[in-house]
């Protein structure tokens, strides 16, 4: 364990974010608040649910759990947006506070005990819990966006067809 594995886990919290963003810009506004179906999520909804557990998960990262009494996770599948801009500046504030905690964190700190609804977790194993929750999360987003894309859809890894030939 070193300070390899923070800078791993902070690029890899980047490439999610990116990957998101990416998949975005390629929607209309109206399509960040579409459903597919009644159970279905909108992008919006996801992004709002993602933010609310980076707000809650990340404030106070090593003192306090990361289940916050000021949660509302039921209402984060709920909007309340009624633009882009107002979504995207909480989406934002979620991304924010992440990188505030885990940017100025060292490798003695990886294997202090914190809490998540009561459990005890080693401040890695809570990093990896939520870097897999948010690539979950943005891997139904890039679906949603291509979905509503449809053959207008921007590739945002390798494109299908490329020459397979090249390594």
């Amino acid at each position: 364990m070193d300070q390899n594995y923070l800078s791993s886990a902070l690029r890899q919290f980047k490439y999610y974010e990116k990957l998101a963003n990416d998949a975005i810009a390629q929607l209309e506004d109206k399509q960040l608040f579409e459903t597919l179906n009644e159970e279905s999520n909108s992008m919006a909804i996801i992004m709002k649910h993602m933010a609310g557990n980076m707000l809650s998960r990340w404030t106070d990262f090593l003192t306090s759990d990361g289940e916050k009494t000021w949660r509302k996770r039921d209402a984060e599948f709920e909007n309340n947006f009624e633009t882009k801009e107002e979504l995207m500046a909480h989406w934002l504030k979620g991304w924010t506070c992440l990188y505030q905690a885990i940017e100025p964190l060292t490798e003695a700190d990886l294997t202090k005990i914190i809490y998540i609804r009561n459990e005890g977790h080693s401040a890695m194993e809570a990093i990896n819990r939520q870097l897999c929750h948010y690539s979950y999360h943005v891997g139904q987003m890039v679906f949603l966006a291509k979905l509503f894309k449809n053959e207008a859809w921007k590739s945002l890894s390798i494109p299908k067809n490329l020459n397979s030939t090249i390594l």
